[in-house]
């Protein structure tokens, strides 16, 4: 049996940046274990399988797959990158505009917009916890430094942490978490992923809004490199922190090179707010989010995020008043194959 494999690079259009993941279009279904085995082999933080779901579709035609992410240890309910690099590798020949993907998560559709994607995923909001419920898993993590808030979403098993606004950004970026320790310090199965966050310095070029980390060594993942789950979790909090929804006239952009570009905007008629979020590890990097309202007053927050991990990676998010979030960035192809069985 031989099995077609990809290997993309998900949110960045540089190789060898971003979050890469094996994507395998599949002619058929596999047994669990052989999708485990092979997830397991490539080794990559998740490896995704595409399935058709009516046998009469084929590869370019379909609009509607099934697909399933692996870990190299377990199977898991969303991922954002893989889903990306999916929907990536059909573009290539599809010739829908949106592909649906079924999955464990519900119904994905993600649409090609030039050279971006833009995945429509839930939004999951977590609730405030008891940060002594969770000492181990915090002292693992952050040591004695202070902190702020704590809170779970119990959907995606999430626990964020939120640094005390005391802290300086160094203190995120200087952690060295032990994945070991970290996993050692919480098995109740409450917790699957880690995030760390903090806010930023919004009055302060190039004010970014919020900071964060991801970790999830209990499904395999020391440290994730750019991750879309994470996002639809801290785009629900971070919204409601940082209470966006007072309108701005203008819209600022800040372009790599740091220079600034205001853009004025009639007050009848659109008014923007701007909204900085980055995900922080080790290098700095610009982040534009801008929460956009139109004169009727329905609120859509957009905001364009760069996790700063050691191969980093932009998403663009936009928080709708549906519950919903948009999840877009690029991809690179660095590797086709084949796997032979």
């Amino acid at each position: 049996m031989e099995i077609s494999v990809f290997t993309v690079d998900a949110f960045t259009n540089l190789p060898f940046k971003g979050n890469p993941a094996a994507v395998c279009p599949l002619l058929h279904e596999l047994s669990d274990d052989l999708y485990q085995k092979i997830a397991t082999e490539m080794n990559l933080a998740e490896t995704a399988f595409i399935t058709k779901i009516n046998p009469s579709d084929n590869f370019t035609t379909g609009s509607r797959f099934r697909l399933r992410w692996f870990t190299p240890t377990n199977e898991v309910n969303l991922c954002g990158h893989a889903t990306l690099a999916s929907a990536a590798v059909l573009f290539q020949k599809n010739e829908n505009s949106v592909l649906v993907f079924e999955t464990r998560s519900g119904d994905l559709a993600v649409t090609q917009q030039g050279e971006r994607y833009i995945m429509d995923f839930p939004l999951n909001p977590p609730a405030q916890e008891d940060p002594n419920d969770f000492k181990d898993i915090i002292k693992a993590a952050v040591g004695n430094h202070p902190i702020q808030d704590v809170y779970l979403c119990s959907n995606t098993k999430k626990l964020m942490v939120r640094l005390a606004d005391s802290c300086d950004r160094s203190v995120l970026t200087s952690l060295k978490v032990d994945p070991v320790a970290l996993q050692s310090s919480e098995r109740s199965g409450r917790v699957k992923g880690l995030i760390l966050t903090m806010k930023g310095s919004p009055d302060c070029q190039p004010g970014y809004d919020f900071y964060s980390r991801y970790f999830s060594p209990w499904n395999g993942i020391p440290e994730d490199p750019v991750t879309g789950s994470a996002h639809t979790v801290l785009g629900s909090y971070w919204s409601k922190k940082l209470g966006k929804k007072k309108l701005l006239g203008n819209m600022i952009i800040q372009y790599r090179n740091f220079s600034l570009v205001q853009l004025s905007t009639s007050s009848n008629s659109v008014s923007h707010e701007t909204i900085k979020v980055r995900n922080e590890v080790t290098d700095t990097h610009f982040v534009l989010c801008v929460c956009v309202c139109v004169c009727v007053c329905v609120c859509v927050f957009f905001c364009l995020a760069y996790q700063c991990s050691r191969r980093g990676g932009e998403l663009e998010l936009e928080v709708r008043e549906d519950g919903r979030i948009n999840i877009a960035g690029h991809a690179v192809f660095v590797l086709q194959g084949t796997i032979t069985l």
